[in-house]
């Protein structure tokens, strides 16, 4: 009897044994972070994220409000490219970019400035064009007490400070120039000049009333609700204000500029500086 209680007991043991090694060599537990079965089949066969793009692009001032509304439209179909922006005088953004300074695109606000940088090779003819149309008008602050409708005007006792771009590196300011020349007025008004960096400044002046009057382009007089227009300036007495678009030759980036550069001359761009006040030169 003895034995076969303990032949039972050495069969319950040798079971049990049995049962423990069937459970120590079963399938290992997966680790949390292993990857589920096709998951790097999958991540395989994603394509890796397109490298973002910096494109530098050097603009007259006077382009700002319509670019930057540009370039939430641009970015938003184009998530690997990133616009930024180099505002300034056309003829200081020349000399930068003559001088080496980083530029994919440029946007001036005279021909000259864009004909310079062609004859000197750092623009491509083939790849620049006329963009815009603006126009030359005199604003005065709003609320203002000088009585100003004409250039002869400007000259008025009232009129202490006149506003004005640097001729030599602000487009609008050689416009004045040639416009006041014309009107025989620049000479006269010689000591009531006062003289900006850029066009956005000579706005500023004139919002604040450090200038009683101010020459500036139409579509800056429309950003503002502290100046209004004393008057359009004569378009006979300067020549026509358009906005050549170029591809910097030095760009590491031509591929991107070009698609830029075509883009702002598609209807969706040109419907964004037609809101701004600007014009579309005749037959482009």
């Amino acid at each position: 009897m003895r034995k076969i209680i303990a032949s039972c007991l050495f069969l319950l043991l040798a079971l049990s044994l049995a049962i423990g090694l069937t459970g120590c060599g079963g399938a290992k537990p997966t680790p949390a972070d292993a990857p589920k079965a096709g998951q790097e089949k999958s991540q395989a066969g994603q394509a890796a994220p397109a490298e973002k793009v910096e494109l530098t692009v050097s603009a007259a001032a006077s382009l700002t409000d319509a670019l930057k509304e540009i370039q939430t439209a641009y970015e938003s179909k184009n998530a690997n490219i990133k616009l930024n922006f180099n505002f300034g005088a056309s003829g200081a953004l020349q000399q930068q970019i003559e001088q080496g300074a980083p530029a994919d695109v440029f946007l001036s606000a005279a021909a000259k400035n864009m004909k310079a940088l062609v004859d000197k090779q750092l623009v491509d003819a083939a790849q620049q064009k006329d963009l815009l149309v603006n126009e030359l008008v005199v604003v005065v602050p709003e609320g203002g007490k000088a009585q100003v409708g004409t250039v002869g005007d400007l000259a008025k006792p009232e009129v202490k400070h006149v506003a004005i771009g640097e001729p030599e590196s602000v487009p609008a300011g050689g416009y004045a120039k040639e416009a006041l020349t014309n009107a025989k007025q620049w000479d006269a008004l010689q000591p009531r000049l006062v003289m900006a960096k850029d066009v956005r400044q000579v706005l500023t002046y004139v919002e604040s009333g450090n200038a009683e009057a101010g020459f500036v382009y139409k579509t800056d007089a429309l950003t503002s609700k502290k100046v209004k227009i004393a008057f359009n300036v004569d378009p006979k007495t300067y020549k026509p204000v358009e906005y050549p678009a170029g591809i910097v030759k030095a760009t590491k980036h031509a591929k991107e500029a070009e698609a830029f550069y075509t883009y702002l001359q598609s209807k969706e761009a040109t419907d964004v500086f037609t809101k701004y006040g600007f014009t579309v030169p005749a037959g482009k």
